[in-house]
């Protein structure tokens, strides 16, 4: 198709959204304006995933395992939302954490054992140590004497590589994404 043959048409502007007549068949913008203004956009977008992607590489291990962690521990409280706290069995208005029953210092390799993470309110995580005492009795209760057992036993070490760390980052947060699906799911069929 030749520029001669080129009958001009109405197109919307990429860049403020109003409709012009495209006078060339590959026009996206209304004028000169607009296609500096798009360009902009266009070049921060490409540094914004530059950076990303440079902050990505420098990323320790250290800095994966603290993301995989953060995002399973937003899954355990999602999953014990409506459950009260496992150590002192109180529904507060509070801060609720993820907490470990076999803390990550002392066995690692249960770090992120979804069966050693419960839901927790702040004061029974942070000033009495997990109340290891009554989250004993809880968690018996709620996972069963047979599995309390099996996290006290001994456990193999494990070394998590990075794609491992990444994987399990990415696992939860797409269990995140379908707790919060059902979440909504439920209030909507709960409104009608």
């Amino acid at each position: 198709m030749s520029l001669s043959a080129f009958k001009p048409r109405q197109k919307k502007c990429k860049q403020c959204k109003s409709t012009f007549e495209a006078q060339r068949p590959l026009q996206s913008v209304c004028s000169g304006f607009c296609g500096v203004a798009l360009a902009r956009v266009q070049r921060a977008k490409i540094e914004r995933k530059e950076i990303r992607a440079a902050k990505e590489r420098i990323k320790t291990k250290a800095d994966h395992a603290r993301e995989a962690q953060q995002a399973i521990n937003e899954w355990v409280r999602l999953r014990d939302a409506d459950k009260p706290c496992v150590s002192c069995q109180r529904h507060h208005r509070g801060q609720y954490h993820a907490g470990h029953y076999r803390t990550v210092g002392s066995n690692p390799e249960l770090r992120f054992e979804p069966l050693n993470i419960h839901k927790q309110c702040a004061p029974c995580n942070n000033h009495k140590s997990g109340d290891i005492v009554n989250y004993r009795i809880s968690l018996i209760q709620r996972i069963g004497q047979e599995a309390v057992d099996w996290l006290e036993g001994p456990h193999e070490p494990k070394r998590y590589t990075i794609e491992q760390l990444q994987a399990i980052r990415a696992d939860y947060r797409a269990r995140v994404r379908e707790l919060k699906r059902n979440t909504e799911q439920q209030r909507g069929e709960g409104a009608r």
